[in-house]
């Protein structure tokens, strides 16, 4: 058995897989196998992936999959054979060749600790980008990653853990289109708990870059609101209305945020005034984010590295301005400003 299954899931990722083979073939004093699962590309990723692993001494198993991240990963897992879990984007990269073997040190000196095996760990993010001129916006998300709170942990950071916590807390959740990574990740933290491993994972911007940090990352609030809204409606609708636009263009948030409108209107008034007390409920919980932002703004102006300088006004917010807003009436007037708020974007 190998230490290790690194699973990917792909879908028409030709242009990343040499660099992803070659991310893996660098790391030292771990034994691993890769694991693609497919989920019907066109590009040749395939038969490109089958060229690679001649050239280059991990095993490769292949495993074809209906389109899906969850399902992709769910079929990958059923194949591998390591005894730990790395679940790993096509595009993201290790610079540090000792990555995996770190990770997998911290991961196991940490069971030992707690004396049992519900941890799970994730890399230290930093994304990849064309654009090389320090970026306030993809700092912020670069700190966000490092903490350990709900909503923070996502699949671009690389997912490492045995494989019994994951048979604990898995398999990936197939009920929604999109969000299987970050439905993974809270149903570990409820089971156990996140650590944040001693190794940097670099991931590709690419479409952050290509539909625009801020309303990419809009558009991901809203859609994770949902999710905990449980509104089933809006992931029936979302994956056709996301397939009318041009993939490669910038994303126009005034065109989902439109037709976000009109399903919420076709309710009925009770489940609508439920779904934005849900709104409500979502936005104050998250309200902390704004403080993170004021910190990290003042630290990126300063140059610290991500995770590495202090949050004063998160710090403040936990400890005070929480307990003021987490009653009814918080939720209700967090639910009225994200109205008014949908209202002046739309405008």
């Amino acid at each position: 058995m190998k230490e290790l299954s690194v699973v990917v899931p792909v879908l028409n990722e030709a242009a990343t897989l040499p660099e992803l083979f070659r991310t893996l073939a660098a790391q030292r004093e771990t034994g691993l196998e890769l694991v693609l699962c497919d989920g019907g590309s066109t590009d040749g990723t395939l038969e490109l992936a089958q060229q690679l692993a001649q050239e280059f001494p991990f095993p490769l198993r292949l495993v074809a999959a209906e389109p899906g991240r969850a399902r992709q990963l769910n079929a990958g897992a059923a194949v591998s054979r390591g005894a730990h879990l790395l679940f790993l984007h096509a595009d993201s990269l290790f610079p540090d060749r000792l990555a995996l073997r770190k990770g997998l040190d911290a991961l196991s000196a940490a069971i030992a600790g707690r004396g049992h095996d519900r941890v799970a760990g994730r890399f230290a993010l930093r994304f990849r980008r064309r654009d090389s001129l320090p970026s306030p916006g993809y700092y912020h998300f670069e700190c966000k990653a490092r903490l350990d709170r709900p909503g923070c942990t996502h699949g671009d950071q690389g997912f490492l853990l045995r494989r019994r916590f994951f048979a604990a807390v898995g398999p990936f959740d197939q009920t929604l289109p999109m969000l299987a990574e970050t439905r993974l990740a809270e149903a570990g933290r409820k089971r156990g708990e996140w650590l944040l491993l001693p190794a940097e994972i670099q991931s590709s911007a690419r479409r952050f870059e290509a539909e625009g940090l801020r309303e990419r990352q809009t558009l991901n609030a809203i859609i994770m609101n949902f999710a905990a809204a449980q509104w089933h409606t809006f992931f029936r609708e979302l994956p056709r209305v996301y397939g009318s636009r041009e993939a490669a263009g910038p994303l126009d948030l005034r065109f989902f945020l439109r037709r976000t409108g009109e399903l919420m209107a076709a309710l009925p008034p009770g489940e609508r005034l439920r779904l934005w007390y849900a709104t409500g409920r979502y936005v104050r919980d998250n309200a902390w984010q704004l403080a993170l932002a004021l910190d990290t703004r003042r630290n990126f102006r300063r140059g610290a590295p991500p995770g590495a300088a202090d949050l004063p006004l998160l710090r403040f917010y936990d400890r005070y301005l929480n307990r003021l807003t987490d009653h009814p009436p918080g939720r209700l007037a967090a639910a009225c400003l994200t109205w008014l708020w949908l209202r002046l974007t739309l405008l």
